[in-house]
């Protein structure tokens, strides 16, 4: 298996530690003397930059929320003068004011450097033929995919998201080995690819997916569907964009790109630190990033590290794939639930294809969940003792998972949505 960078991915931990330690007081150091809202934060806390002798004196420093970073719209953030800003991106914004990310041309090397790494680990070599079917946007995903892949020296196909039956063409025609993409919107690809009767004039080998979380039954499902090995990578506008880390082919756990990103893990309720090893909130301070260094950033997704080495040779610190976000995950009637647990039991039935919405009201003043899901076949809608078994399983193995009676609509084959970009699954009326 090839490793990009050895000297980097393969190191000893107290060599790993001494990069982080010599770069994480540069940055604490830069941050408090060019970022006001990182001065204020840190004075109200009464720390300075000095504090900071070892990695865990990094728990010294305030958290930062999301709502910290859209206080601070567009370019507050900004620790560099704007004449050394040579690219801006920006998050969708959908929810709230977007949350900008400025880069210098060195931030730019790092970002490609650091998804070299994750798709090389991921099987990419310079013999590659990458379609990448990201939005070329503000969005971060295209532009961070292509510039590492480019790196590799691999053959980019820059066809962005939508036009779904030109990108199966394309993929065919072209050769495409690699895809990048949604989890959600490759199964799209896979499903419009099989309907046009071109599934197996197909060559992908490989698929970089990210951008969402997904389960292990939706990975089966798209290796199942396209043939790949398919891995994860994430990574997050605030930070950087994709490249924070990414699975190898062994797909135990996502590498972090370490010597650029510091991770904790907290507990989302208090925001303490939690021994290592230990499922909660993480929290990620940038290490590398001229533009707009970030400091202990709540990212709300619910993972846990792993500190032993990989098979694969890389020592690196590994994070497992991400559980669910605290702030997605719903309670009803007093449980908590994550929309990937619901993912986890369809995946696994035979007879409903991979789309599903979640939709959550409230009736009497109680939560009621209600999970939609297609049929693959049409005609099961005439047998109703078949229909009725079916939808008596599903029903039977969410109440397993969840504890919770959930009431379960199957419809009819290709009614639900399809996403070409991030998938919204869940519907809240409350």
């Amino acid at each position: 298996m090839k490793i990009w960078n050895k000297e980097i991915e393969c190191a000893k931990r107290s060599d790993i530690e001494k990069i982080q330690l010599e770069r994480l007081k540069h940055t604490v150091q830069h941050a408090y003397d060019n970022v006001p809202m990182y001065r204020e934060k840190m004075e109200n806390a009464h720390v300075k930059p000095s504090d900071i002798k070892t990695l865990k004196d990094i728990s010294k420093i305030p958290l930062t929320t999301k709502q910290d970073m859209r206080g601070q719209y567009p370019f507050k953030l900004l620790a560099v003068p704007m004449r050394e800003v040579v690219r801006i991106h920006a998050s969708s914004g959908t929810t709230g004011q977007p949350i900008t990310a400025g880069y210098t041309r060195s931030d730019l090397d790092v970002w490609s450097e650091c998804i070299a790494r994750l798709a090389t680990a991921g099987g990419v070599t310079d013999e590659d033929i990458a379609q990448v079917s990201f939005g070329y946007s503000l969005f971060t995903g295209a532009f961070g995919l292509h510039g590492g892949l480019e790196k590799i020296g691999a053959a980019i196909i820059p066809i962005s998201s939508g036009n779904t039956e030109r990108q199966i063409h394309i993929m065919r025609d072209f050769g495409a080995t690699v895809l990048i993409a949604t989890p959600s919107y490759a199964l799209y690809l896979a499903e419009t690819a099989s309907k046009l009767g071109m599934l197996d004039e197909i060559k992908l080998k490989i698929g970089l997916f990210g951008s969402e979380a997904s389960t292990e039954e939706m990975r089966a499902e798209l290796e199942r569907r396209f043939h790949v090995i398919a891995t994860e990578n994430y990574g997050l506008t605030e930070l950087m964009g994709p490249g924070v880390s990414g699975e190898c082919e062994h797909k135990t756990g996502m590498h972090i790109n370490e010597d650029c990103f510091l991770a904790e893990i907290v507990d989302p309720d208090t925001g303490e630190v939690l021994p290592l090893g230990e499922q909660g909130e993480l929290v990620l301070t940038t290490l590398a990033k001229e533009a707009q260094p970030v400091l202990r950033y709540r990212t709300r997704d619910i993972t846990r590290l792993i500190e032993e080495p990989c098979v694969c040779g890389r020592t690196q610190m590994r994070m497992e794939k991400i559980k669910g976000r605290s702030d997605d995950m719903l309670i009803i009637r007093g449980v908590n639930v994550f929309p990937s647990q619901i993912e986890s039991v369809l995946l696994g039935q035979q007879g409903i294809g991979p789309h599903y919405e979640i939709v959550v009201s409230r009736k009497n003043y109680t939560d009621h969940l209600q999970v939609k899901v297609e049929l693959v076949d049409a005609g099961l809608l005439e047998s109703y003792s078949e229909l009725e078994k079916l939808h008596s399983k599903i029903k039977a193995d969410l109440r397993t998972v969840l504890q919770l009676d959930v009431e379960v609509t199957l419809v009819s084959p290709t009614t639900l949505k399809r996403f070409e970009g991030k998938a919204k699954r869940v519907t809240d009326l409350r």
